[in-house]
């Protein structure tokens, strides 16, 4: 058998995060179909979200313990093992002697835990393989989320139209093939690390202490927010504010957003070496801002979904790239700092939709306000670019 190299570890990374797009996405085109075929309420529904993202914000936290002193191999092993178990389980679990609503989270925890290790595990792999343009593989990386997303959109519906949607279990028999096929990549290609072995990273309370890193913290948690904010609720908002049927809302918002957004990353993967990261990043704080504008205060519908495709395009290189500063300007930082960004990129994406539609509420449910309010985002985002150039500039 030909010898793997790190190209093939990179090719598994991109794997992995088509399997955190099928952990994120997949279960939530079935909500519907929880709801209709086992008697579960809409509040319930909602909860299942909500269990996810939170058990992946605790590994994200926990991860900064563990990871180091287990090894990458195992942990990313063992994330794509607790995939295969989710994804799969939400076909078997269902049919365990509970409710069904149990056995449905029990496949989400096993998803979240996963897709918690996926996070915080991909992104230092491929930093640490070696070679250059590391900000163009890490852009190229996070693409594949994005085209995962999109993957697990049309190839479902697809299958849905085709076969039916009382079948999805097998369609989820299915999805868990690729976690699987991926463990196998994963037992087989070399593994590097961050740190050599004679080499001590920064610890915890190091890392506290240092003013840039809570400005990347700043980065990232903005860098979510300014991500989900309009993803999570562009279907929602195509429907209820632009009035267009359900179906065109379900596939030209989110759809749009992530081929957009998986474009940016891809021509930043590409062309890196033309481009200066800050700056690109300073024009997609830039235009973020004006895809809200574009989104929330027009009443063309055209014009709304110009925003939907700008916003995407804004918000592509904003989590790749400041992992791609932070592993630049703090070289020490590790495993942990890695795990850090990965919670506050988390916590950016859980409050910027639940600022968005609380705002939103406020104004007798008039998204129109929410968007506008999430301005706030990109305006941090500024901010924490501003603050981080300044930083380096001192420190240089």
């Amino acid at each position: 058998m030909k010898k793997l190299t790190y190209n093939h570890t990179i090719y598994a990374c991109f794997i992995g995060y088509i399997v955190q797009a099928i952990i994120n996405n997949f279960a939530p085109l079935l909500f519907l179909t929880f709801q209709s075929e086992f008697k579960i309420s809409l509040d319930k529904i909602a909860l299942l979200t909500t269990i996810n993202f939170s058990i992946q914000i605790l590994v994200d936290l926990l991860a900064t313990k563990f990871v180091d002193k287990i090894g990458y191999r195992a942990c990313v092993i063992l994330a794509h093992i607790c995939s295969v178990f989710g994804i799969a389980g939400l076909a078997f679990f269902t049919y365990m002697p509970i409710h069904p609503y149990i056995g449905i989270i029990i496949a989400i925890i096993f998803c979240a835990i996963g897709g918690g290790i996926i996070e915080v595990l991909i992104s230092p792999i491929v930093e640490a393989c070696p070679g250059e343009r590391k900000d163009a593989a890490m852009s190229l990386l996070h693409s594949f989320y994005c085209w995962g997303h999109v993957g697990v959109v049309v190839l479902s519906s697809i299958f849905f139209a085709m076969v039916g949607i009382e079948k999805w279990r097998y369609l989820a028999i299915l999805w868990a093939v690729v976690p699987l096929a991926n463990i196998i990549l994963f037992i087989k290609v070399p593994i590097a690390t961050l740190l050599s072995e004679d080499e001590e990273g920064y610890r915890i309370g190091q890392l506290f202490k240092m003013k840039q890193f809570w400005i990347l913290i700043l980065l990232m948690a903005s860098a979510g927010a300014c991500e989900q904010a309009v993803s999570q609720w562009a279907s929602a908002y195509a429907e209820s504010v632009m009035q267009v049927p359900k179906l065109v809302g379900d596939l030209a918002g989110p759809l749009l957003f992530a081929v957009t957004m998986g474009c940016t990353r891809l021509y930043y993967g590409k062309f890196s070496q033309r481009l200066k990261l800050e700056q690109f990043m300073v024009l997609a704080g830039v235009f973020c801002a004006i895809s809200y504008l574009l989104i929330a205060l027009p009443k063309q519908v055209a014009i709304g979904f110009i925003g939907f495709a700008l916003c995407g395009f804004a918000v592509g290189i904003l989590w790749p790239g400041t992992f791609s500063i932070a592993a630049k300007q703090i070289r020490g930082g590790g495993t942990a700092m890695f795990a850090f960004l990965a919670l506050a990129g988390d916590l950016g994406c859980a409050g910027g939709p639940t600022y968005v539609g609380m705002v939103s509420k406020w104004f007798d449910n008039n998204m129109r306000w929410g968007i506008l309010f999430a301005l706030i985002f990109p305006i941090l985002l500024l901010t924490g670019l501003s603050l981080n150039h300044k930083v380096s500039q001192e420190t240089a």
